[in-house]
């Protein structure tokens, strides 16, 4: 696209503009190279530079690198990058897993193909198919062996893996629409956040009045795409049992008590098909007590076949529950959510904690949050565009720090005992207790006594 002048192009004549415009095309920061070279040298030469296995200082190289190419980088640059080229890669990337070109390129052990040859092999017109092919490379997603010739890289193989490939489609079917759709829908509302789940930019950008949870359950392909791409999202991330993040045995195992709550040790509650229980179990296999998994009936049926299996253990037990409702598993040594609370706005959230807080044993039973809490400073890419793409889908959040304590301890009257917080873009864990102080009446699970099998009796909403 070139702009206008008096040359041609359209005929039309652009005026000089009345600013400043040269830093534009200047490096963005070059004040800050030298201290980034010399970051980075830092690390070579007093670190093991095994990254594969050093997490922490192949996090802080990728940090360092990022820095570097947006201090070298001009805003004109940036502003290509941002507009045209990674716009282009994400719909070229997707597109070219609609029509299996990455499984293509990663047959017969990745050998170089031409142009011609995947064009043949794909029943995909060769033109724009050479023209998508340079722009992969040119992005660095393939690499261009020859004239017209190429093959994959390591990226572009974890595209024939449906837990990285099928994120992009899922996001450009369901994901995008709401998100280019957000400066019109703030823009009706005079640019309020968006805090329901049907009337916000979801319902908006893709033009149904179902909210996001109806509109995969209307739609199945949707809901596959989904769950693959939350195991993408896991992928070599640590969980949140990690000795590094929480420690599972002097909170949890110490102390556990099997008269209480029936033996139920842990619920992990709205789990889907059970990832989270399963890696636990794996990681704990002499951990005490019952493991349950709960979500609605729906989700459980489709967790039945998998029971016994590599999936899920035997072991597992099942139960349809839906977390609006009153928690029917009294008095469990831990209630755990994962994911839950970020899709729900705050009062939403309160109706979910209530029955959970009623279920609770004082001083025995902890409520275990496993989300992001996002740092006054210094804030990770991983969790910010997470908690946008939470605003825009379900009018809710990733919470910070005082986000948490205002939710939990202001609103649903629980006490946070610990906040472990990996930082680097990981979730943590807000640990939480009903207060045995205010244990003689006030809100849901307060003034309760244990019956027979360990089950709280009193108030149970």
């Amino acid at each position: 696209m070139a702009a206008s002048n008096i040359n041609g192009n359209h005929g039309a004549v652009v005026a000089a503009p009345e600013y400043d415009t040269s830093f534009a095309a200047q490096p963005a920061d070059l004040d800050a190279v030298p201290g980034l070279l010399n970051d980075i040298a830092f690390l070579k030469g007093n670190y093991n530079l095994d990254l594969s296995a050093n997490r922490e200082a192949r996090l802080y190289l990728l940090a360092k690198a990022r820095s570097l190419v947006q201090a070298l980088e001009s805003p004109r640059e940036t502003m290509l990058k941002h507009c045209g080229a990674e716009t282009a890669s994400f719909f070229m990337i997707s597109l070219g897993i609609d029509v299996g070109l990455f499984h293509y390129l990663a047959k017969d052990n990745a050998r170089p193909k031409k142009a011609t040859e995947i064009s043949k092999g794909l029943s995909f017109e060769v033109d724009g198919l050479r023209r998508i092919l340079r722009h992969l490379a040119a992005m660095g997603h393939i690499i261009q062996t020859g004239n017209d010739e190429y093959k994959p890289n390591n990226f572009s193989k974890a595209l024939t893996i449906p837990i990285v490939a099928d994120g992009y489609p899922f996001y450009r079917s369901v994901c995008l629409p709401p998100m280019v759709n957000l400066h019109k829908w703030m823009k009706t509302k005079g640019y309020i956040t968006p805090t329901t789940g049907k009337d916000n930019p979801f319902t908006f950008g893709n033009q149904t009045d179902m909210s996001m949870f109806e509109y995969m359950a209307a739609f199945p392909q949707f809901n596959q795409q989904f769950n693959h791409h939350m195991g993408g999202y896991r992928l070599g991330r640590p969980a949140w049992f990690d000795r590094s993040i929480y420690p599972v045995q002097q909170n949890l195992m110490e102390g556990f008590n099997p008269k209480y709550g029936g033996g139920a040790f842990m619920i992990d509650i709205g789990g889907n098909l059970g990832h989270d229980l399963e890696r636990f179990r794996q990681a704990f296999p002499d951990h005490p007590g019952r493991l349950i998994l709960q979500d609605q009936d729906s989700v459980i049926e489709r967790v039945i076949p998998t029971l016994g299996t590599p999936a899920l253990h035997k072991s597992v037990e099942l139960m349809g529950h839906n977390f609006f409702t009153p928690e029917p598993v009294k008095g469990a040594r831990c209630y755990y959510l994962h994911h839950i609370l970020h899709d729900w706005p705050d009062d939403k959230c309160v109706d979910i904690v209530s029955h959970i807080k009623a279920a609770m044993q004082p001083g025995y039973s902890k409520l275990l949050v496993n989300e992001h809490i996002i740092p006054s400073m210094g804030a990770s890419w991983e969790a910010t565009y997470l908690d946008l793409y939470m605003m825009t889908l379900f009018g809710a959040r990733e919470r910070t720090d005082e986000d948490w304590r205002n939710l939990l301890e202001r609103q649903c009257g629980l006490k946070i005992t610990n906040i472990y917080n990996p930082g680097n873009g990981v979730e943590g864990i807000v640990e939480c207790e009903v207060p045995i102080q205010n244990n003689m009446g006030g809100m849901g699970g307060q003034g309760q006594g244990l019956g027979q099998n360990g089950y709280a009796t009193g108030s149970s909403s």
